[in-house]
């Protein structure tokens, strides 16, 4: 059964973004709300976290997770970046963009998509989820928390815990939620290609709204 935390969505109570870290880093499944949509998180190296995210999202191994991480440092961890997708990176980011970028060793396989060996990456501009990084000192396993057949993603904690009060371990509350996905850009092509238009601006990337 899901615990719910309400947090203040700017000044969030260290005691419960430390309780949350806590339940993270023992293999839970939190909903928490972004700079765009709620996302599905949980600890990078937890194997059974993937069954449970697929299973709520209805996806198979093809899906592609994404990394939130706290900061370029981070990123530049986990992906091969070169010095011209570091310069894109480093002028729109923090926002509500999803990066495709090729996985270093320091990931798991199986978070990797299967063929083509990439991630989702990207630097949420929300400063709770910011301050759950900061302590956690480790990016979150992500995923838009958008249910099967549906189009649009959940956007409030009431309706979350509605639906998915006995698969989660934590609804995070900080007031009301965007119910748009975030921009998605591959890197991994010689040119940036759009691969979603969402709610990160498109003009960084010279690509017509």
């Amino acid at each position: 059964m899901a615990q719910l935390f309400t947090l203040h969505p700017e000044h969030p109570q260290p005691r419960l973004i430390k309780q949350a870290a806590e339940i993270i880093r023992a293999g839970g499944l939190v909903a928490l709300p972004t700079d765009s949509a709620y996302a599905l998180a949980g600890h990078l190296g937890d194997a059974a976290l993937l069954t449970r995210i697929r299973a709520i999202r209805g996806v198979d191994e093809s899906h592609l997770f994404t990394l939130m991480c706290r900061d370029l440092s981070e990123i530049s961890t986990y992906a091969r970046v070169d010095n011209a997708q570091f310069r894109l990176l480093k002028s729109t980011t923090p926002g509500s963009y999803t990066f495709i970028l090729e996985g270093t060793k320091e990931l798991p396989r199986r978070v990797l998509h299967p063929k083509r060996k990439t991630i989702g990456l990207r630097i949420p501009d929300n400063v709770l989820v910011q301050a759950l990084l900061a302590e956690l000192d480790e990016p979150l396993l992500t995923s838009t928390l958008i249910l099967p057949g549906e189009w649009v993603p959940l956007s409030e904690a009431d309706e979350i815990r509605a639906h998915l009060e006995k698969l989660l371990d934590l609804v995070i509350d900080a007031g009301a939620c965007r119910s748009e996905m975030t921009t998605v850009v591959n890197l991994v092509t010689d040119v940036p290609e759009l691969v979603r238009a969402g709610c990160g601006p498109l003009e960084p990337f010279g690509f017509a709204e």
